[in-house]
């Protein structure tokens, strides 16, 4: 028997009181209550959960993904792996539960619905309903993870459908994912069953979705950033609201996790048991997880933090067993094997060259902090029959290249990156991160620069680079290139140095890979770039780069 005295954060009863928790074999046999809260105790309270989070972009494998979130209070995520089953199928899924199984921070996985996320792409698999099933029938998989496919749903593809019926008879969640959808159209979603959406940038956009019977899951990752939009939804919605980061790079998950918002949603002046509703019953319920909050009968499944304010954590318990003390995490690092799934060949300048259509040029607009993108038309200058980079008007070139079988690179032009190099001497950045068919994406200032970044990305069979005259960083990413076989204490550093060079070379985004690795996610609009060409995501269709005159507005 164990017993451990503190501030006792009853987050279902709304209560808190000084009391000790009594321990046996890792369940609570009792909560003795002592009496008032006492200034000064420690708080215990239920661990924080990650309510979607893909895993592989935080470039660490899952089993220490959880070393790294364990130290902040984070528990657990509801994890959806497409981005490694759109590299490796069923086998990355397997992997990633393999690797799970390393560590007692859990993990629910989902289904992938989508992948590949759109027929107009390059993936390295593809998972058809009945391997949907199949998944969710064996007990693999826990839920159906984001349906991407949101013009499917709304016209009742038999394919999409099928995947939710599956979900559906065996009564698990099905995530949604519908960027702007409003009213009709969101009500027409969620009558299909789907329960969540993490794609909401606004109140009207979130409002409508729960008045539709949907809980919003506010998202706050390293690239898409929607808390400031959306964090009154606590307290005028606490019951539909769950807290999310989605995508994580590993030099931001050195730094926190789900327990920031928690202090950023208290400083708002939030009530206290909304917030911490939000980030643990919330979604320990609607997932089903077996994942202790703090009662009798319960796993011992708590976190311990200094108080109600600065919320650091202290320690961690996970079954009973302390996993965290003094705020370091006592799991130690898992050498990791390598799996992957790579083919392309090198490039040579001559291969990303865009030849000049003596016409405007669409142009795609990346903002910092923003899945969405913009268009733009512009005149583009010309040098031997080419189009050239516009470096005084930040115009540049982004290319998107195949990984899994020899083929010829798609080049487009791209505005936001502010790239020009040491000295403005030109350079380039390149990733085999590129949501969610993961082929590799560069941008650049010339051809020549592109060729060098995805040369030395191919060379690594995966990984990201940073490149010009002042030298070249490469962070490898040996398994399925997206993660590392690495501890987080060297990847995280390894790409923040990648950031600093980026932004030593002119960018001015927060998180330059980041941005980099969402220029391909077709499924968001507005003007993005697969491997197939340039992109239409509010048409969903193919366009030309070249704009005919007369089309140009005045």
């Amino acid at each position: 028997m164990q017993s451990y005295r503190g501030n006792i954060v009853d987050v279902r009863a709304r209560t808190i009181f000084c009391g000790q928790v009594q321990v046996e074999r890792g369940k609570i046999t009792d909560i003795v209550h002592l009496g008032e809260e006492e200034q000064g105790q420690p708080y215990l309270l239920p661990g924080l959960v990650d309510a979607h989070v893909h895993i592989e972009s935080s470039m660490l494998t899952p089993d220490e993904f959880g070393r790294a979130a364990l130290r902040h209070g984070v528990l657990a995520s509801v994890s959806d792996p497409h981005e490694i089953a759109n590299v490796l199928g069923v086998a990355g899924i397997d992997y990633m539960r393999e690797r799970a199984s390393l560590t007692p921070f859990t993990i629910l996985f989902g289904a992938p619905s989508c992948v590949p996320a759109t027929p107009f792409e390059s993936a390295g698999a593809a998972i058809d309903a009945g391997t949907v099933r199949s998944l969710l029938e064996s007990g693999k998989t826990g839920y159906l993870s984001e349906v991407m496919n949101f013009p499917g749903v709304l016209a009742r593809d038999p394919e999409v459908m099928e995947k939710i019926n599956a979900a559906k008879a065996l009564g698990l969640p099905i995530d949604g994912h519908a960027p702007g959808l409003l009213k009709a159209d969101a009500k027409q979603y969620a009558d299909a069953s789907i329960s969540t959406d993490h794609e909401c940038t606004n109140l009207e956009e979130a409002i409508d979705k729960i008045n539709a019977g949907m809980k919003i899951l506010i998202r706050e990752g390293s690239a898409a950033k929607d808390f400031e939009s959306l964090h009154s939804l606590i307290d005028s919605h606490c019951d539909n609201v769950m807290l999310c980061s989605d995508d994580k790079h590993p030099d931001d998950l050195l730094e926190g996790h789900i327990d920031l918002l928690v202090k950023r949603a208290l400083e708002k002046g939030h009530d206290l048991f909304n917030v911490l509703q939000t980030a643990t019953v919330n979604p320990i319920t609607h997932y089903q997880m077996k994942i202790g909050l703090l009662q009798i009968g319960d796993s011992f499944d708590a976190i311990q933090v200094n108080n109600l304010t600065h919320f650091k954590t202290q320690k961690v318990w996970l079954k009973g067993e302390l996993v965290v003390d003094a705020s370091r995490c006592l799991l130690t690092h898992k050498t990791a094997k390598v799996l992957n799934h790579f083919a392309a060949l090198p490039l040579t300048e001559t291969d990303l060259k865009l030849p000049h259509p003596q016409s405007p040029c669409r142009v795609i607009i990346a903002e910092d902090g923003k899945l969405f993108t913009r268009q733009e038309i512009h005149n583009m200058p010309c040098i031997d029959e080419h189009i050239a980079a516009d470096l005084d008007n930040d115009i540049l070139f982004l290319a998107v290249l195949n990984r899994y079988q020899h083929s010829a690179p798609a080049v487009a032009l791209i505005k936001g990156f502010t790239l020009t190099g040491a000295n403005k001497q030109g350079g380039a950045i390149a990733s085999s991160v590129a949501h969610d068919s993961h082929n590799i994406v560069a941008v650049g200032t010339s051809a020549n620069w592109l060729s060098k970044a995805i040369n030395a990305v191919i060379e690594e069979q995966g990984g990201l680079v940073a490149i010009d005259q002042t030298g070249e960083l490469r962070l490898p990413l040996p398994v399925a290139g997206l993660m590392s076989d690495a501890p987080i204490e060297e990847v995280g550093p390894a790409y923040r140095a990648l950031n600093d060079k980026a932004k030593a070379m002119g960018s001015q985004l927060s998180s330059p890979f980041m941005t980099l690795s969402f220029m391909s996610l077709l499924v968001i609009p507005a003007l993005k770039l697969s491997d197939k060409g340039l992109f239409d995501g509010s048409r969903f269709e193919f366009c030309d780069l070249a704009v005919a005159e007369e089309d140009v507005a005045p």
